[in-house]
C-alpha cells in the first residue's frame, strides 16, 4: 500500500520538475493548446501523449465506477487531479485510497 504513495510522490514530482522548467526556461507560455502542440510536434512524443490520452480516460472511467462501488467519498479530486497535476500522481493515489478502502471493508 505505501507503494502507492511511493508511486504517487514521484508522479507528482517527476512531471511537475518538467512542467516548472518550461515555466522557468521556454518563451511559450503554459497552456492546453501548447501541452497538445509540442505534445505532438514529433511522431515519438505525439506516441507518448496519445498514449497517455487513451490509457488515461478508461482510468478515470474506471475509478468513477470503483469509488462509487466502494463508497470513496469524495472521487472527484482524483479526476481533477488526474488533468490537472499528473495522471502518474492521481492514479497511485486514487489506488492508495481505494486499497485502505478494501481493507476497511475486509476488517468488518
Amino acid at each position: 500500500m505505501l507503494l502507492y504513495l511511493f508511486f504517487a510522490l514521484l508522479g507528482l514530482i517527476v512531471p511537475w520538475y518538467f512542467n516548472l522548467q518550461h515555466m522557468l526556461y521556454s518563451p511559450i507560455p503554459i497552456s492546453v493548446g501548447e501541452y497538445i502542440r509540442q505534445g505532438t510536434a514529433t511522431p515519438l512524443a505525439a506516441s507518448l501523449t496519445y498514449d497517455f490520452l487513451i490509457a488515461s480516460f478508461p482510468a478515470v472511467i474506471w475509478m468513477i465506477v470503483e469509488a462509487r462501488r466502494l463508497k470513496i467519498k469524495p472521487f472527484w479530486p482524483f479526476i481533477v487531479c488526474t488533468f490537472l497535476i499528473a495522471f502518474a500522481f492521481a492514479f497511485p493515489l486514487f489506488l492508495f485510497f481505494r486499497e485502505r478502502k478494501v481493507q476497511a471493508i475486509n476488517q468488518d
